[in-house]
């Protein structure tokens, strides 16, 4: 079946997961993608697992071929002038050029967007790097990890109330690079529908730290409209929003808006305590949360998770299962 970017060819000059993973979103919608390896090596997403029966094979790694579906392939050396011309062939019938090759590399080999607009005028170029193309962070090296911290997700990301002695963790697996990816896919849509309508080629500039900074939430405005702090443990100004164990699992609760919490409080019955004035609004729910969480996990750990998400849903309160990888 033929996708909605069928007319869109895309040139892709991407290792592990940033540009790749941007790459991928617009295959997967019809564009016809072109990725482009280094002759030998290839990326190195494919020295990664997981291996079927953890065999290392550049072939078979399960993330290369998870980002690289979809797309065809093509090997040029672009440290070699005749790799540059080759990617510049490529260019002129193309739309949009994705990569996240580092600054520092792009002045080596001549991957400029002033160079790549001369091959193709309309040209829409994405670059994704770690910190921009600009500024005192250019050129800084950074993996997954490094991308985490200097975004300042890491030290808000601990292990809740159980375990806030810890120190500041990262999600798991490339979350940076899918986060970059999705950040860049979407500019480069927009550009490349500008160009329907007439628009010049464009070059966006992706960031893997602001990626990250945006999922930061409403964290910045807590000082200034609450005067609180962020905490790795949550604000929580509004409650219950918790997962609890039920009897075969744990399940989030969710409980915003005073409609959510009558329906809860049906769901339980009606306990007497739920009419206790320190229990009378989400604000003041939240300041006695200390009190509240212990009638609710008491109540909650002798339910199973889908009768009580199936009685959320009835009474439209956003409960939801955490669901297990198994």
């Amino acid at each position: 079946m033929t996708g909605a970017l069928s007319d869109l060819k895309i040139i892709e000059v991407g290792e592990m997961v940033s540009a790749p993973y941007c790459g991928k979103l617009l295959a997967d919608l019809g564009a016809d993608v072109i990725k482009v390896e280094r002759p030998k090596v290839g990326d190195r997403a494919r020295t990664r697992g997981p291996f079927p029966k953890d065999d290392p094979h550049p072939e078979k790694s399960g993330l290369f071929l998870y980002l690289n579906a979809n797309k065809r392939g093509s090997t040029l050396d672009l440290a070699q002038g005749e790799g540059m011309e080759l990617l510049e062939r490529l260019v002129a019938e193309a739309d949009v050029l994705i990569h996240n090759v580092m600054p520092s590399d792009m002045d080596r080999v001549g991957l400029t967007y002033d160079r790549m607009k001369r091959a193709n005028p309309n040209l829409v170029m994405t670059s994704i790097t770690p910190f921009g193309l600009s500024g005192p962070n250019r050129n800084w090296r950074a993996e997954d990890l490094t991308v985490w911290c200097a975004g300042g997700v890491c030290v808000l990301n601990g292990g809740g109330p159980e375990h806030a002695d810890l120190p500041p963790l990262k999600t798991f697996g490339q979350q940076s690079g899918y986060q970059a990816g999705v950040h860049a896919a979407v500019p480069t849509l927009a550009a490349a529908f500008a160009r329907l309508n007439g628009e010049a080629g464009q070059h966006i500039e992706v960031s893997g730290q602001e990626a990250i900074i945006s999922q930061l939430e409403m964290t910045f405005e807590y000082w200034p409209y609450m005067k609180m702090i962020a905490t790795r443990l949550g604000q929580k100004p509004l409650q219950p929003v918790e997962t609890m164990q039920c009897k075969d699992g744990y399940i989030y609760l969710c409980c915003i808006e005073e409609h959510q919490w009558r329906g809860f409080v049906e769901i339980m019955g009606n306990p007497e305590w739920a009419g206790e004035e320190i229990f009378k609004d989400r604000l003041t729910r939240a300041l006695n949360w200390d009190v509240l969480k212990v009638f609710l996990e008491e109540w909650v750990s002798q339910q199973t998770v889908l009768d009580l998400y199936r009685k959320a849903q009835a009474k439209r309160v956003p409960f939801a299962p955490v669901s297990t990888m198994g």
